[in-house]
């Protein structure tokens, strides 16, 4: 894409070159200089209304610095480069999504039109599908990328690093009892790309079947069936959960074709019940074998938040034991053992441990401000971003939030914005 739009193009239809250099996700911090430049050249910028809400919850990211050294009771670790690389990652991802939303609302619609944005998600929703069956058919696939080879072993190391800069095509994990791959090419979890699937399928339907002529539909309809494979391999209830959450959100608030969805919801469900994915998911269902893991991970994490309420510790904690025993884990006797580190179970549990309570409060109040005030937008982009950020609210008791999901969420907001401003 020529003209200024183009860091937004290489974002979203060239996000698969990134994943393979090893930026991935880090992509939106790479793009953001150019983007401020641009906005830079084209001062006053505009801000949208609710955005100092964002706006606070950085800036409470970097008083949460000062209790990087501290630790809360039951964890365990010492202030090393790890946790200072790990925070001034996830700063620089926070520090960039803020320039990427004001970019995106200051670009007129000549130079970015809504539904070339939209469909530009479309088109990394079809990456993601792909990258869905990759994990699939290749499970083992993984790769070292350019971007790891050239840093040094103490950062490449990290393991929160690791996940971003290398390449895997699936995560291998004992669900059901017995080791099993679960998609996540080309992000960098399986759960993100739950989420990300599940945002990027809402776009995909706006740009290929709303505002789609014959083709895009046909289209449409065989991408929809060719991604419900990946989805039910994934095993990841919180993206099953969003789906349906998806479909009663739609047939409450369309109401002209409210009789269309339900008929169509009906017969998907009749199709998939006698398809063999059926008895897979079943079997997801009948072993929800993290429960308690993130039962336990949840407890501790509010335990040790509450004696930081305010500002939080900057960064994640390693937490003494586990759900079953406090002698798992790293212990005086066990230096080499290892836990989870509390707050990586969901956005709301991380920024509980990062930021406290109070940065918490902050993004359940940015994006339940957004709903509030794009509510009455009925058009499908204002219906679309509404979901949206309804389904932020529910992935942010499970999913992290960073990386890639909270890009796609802000995406969403900007549309919301842009969509509002246009009008």
């Amino acid at each position: 894409m020529r003209g200024p739009a183009w860091p937004i193009a290489a974002l979203l239809v060239g996000y698969p070159v990134w994943w393979a250099l090893g930026f991935g996700g880090l992509s939106v911090v790479v793009l953001a200089v150019p983007m401020a430049w641009i906005l830079w050249k084209r001062r006053p910028i505009k801000l949208p209304k609710g955005f100092g809400l964002w706006m606070l919850l950085l800036a409470g990211y970097l008083i949460s610095a000062l209790m990087l050294d501290e630790m809360p009771p039951g964890t365990y670790g010492d202030l090393g480069a790890g946790r200072v690389v790990g925070y001034l990652m996830r700063l620089s991802l926070y520090t960039a999504l803020l320039i990427m939303v004001l970019y995106l609302g200051n670009l007129t619609e000549d130079e970015l039109p809504q539904l070339r944005l939209v469909r530009m998600l479309g088109v990394l929703f079809v990456t993601t599908v792909a990258g869905g069956l990759l994990g699939i058919l290749m499970p083992t696939l993984q790769f070292t990328s350019p971007v790891e080879r050239l840093l040094p072993g103490w950062i490449s190391g990290n393991s929160f690093v690791q996940n971003l800069i290398h390449p895997t095509a699936a995560q291998t994990q004992k669900v059901l009892g017995y080791a099993m791959p679960r998609p996540e090419a080309p992000f960098e979890w399986a759960n993100a790309w739950g989420s990300n699937l599940s945002v990027l399928l809402v776009w995909f339907v706006v740009g290929w079947w709303v505002y789609g002529g014959r083709r895009r539909r046909s289209a449409a309809i065989a991408m929809c069936a060719l991604a419900s494979v990946p989805v039910v391999y994934s095993l990841n209830r919180g993206l099953w959960i969003g789906l349906g959450l998806a479909v009663v959100y739609l047939i409450v608030r369309v109401g002209r074709t409210r009789l269309a969805l339900v008929a169509a919801a009906s017969i998907g469900a009749a199709v998939f019940m006698l398809s063999p994915l059926a008895s897979l998911v079943g079997q997801r269902l009948d072993n929800p074998h993290s429960n308690d893991i993130r039962g336990f991970t949840v407890s501790r994490t509010i335990q040790a938040a509450a004696h930081s309420a305010v500002i939080g510790y900057g960064n994640t904690r390693n937490a003494l034991g586990n759900h079953r025993s406090i002698t798992t884990g790293k212990t005086t006797w066990c230096p080499d053992c290892s836990h989870p580190p509390l707050g990586s179970d969901g956005q709301l549990w991380h920024l509980l441990i990062t930021q406290g309570f109070t940065g918490a409060a902050l993004y359940v109040a940015f994006f339940l401000g957004a709903i509030r005030r794009y509510w009455t937008d009925r058009s499908p982009i204002g219906l679309a971003g509404v979901l949206v950020m309804l389904l932020v609210l529910l992935y942010m008791f499970v999913y992290d939030g960073l990386v890639t999901p909270l890009s796609l969420y802000l995406i969403s907001f900007a549309l919301l914005w842009r969509n509002q401003a246009h009008d």
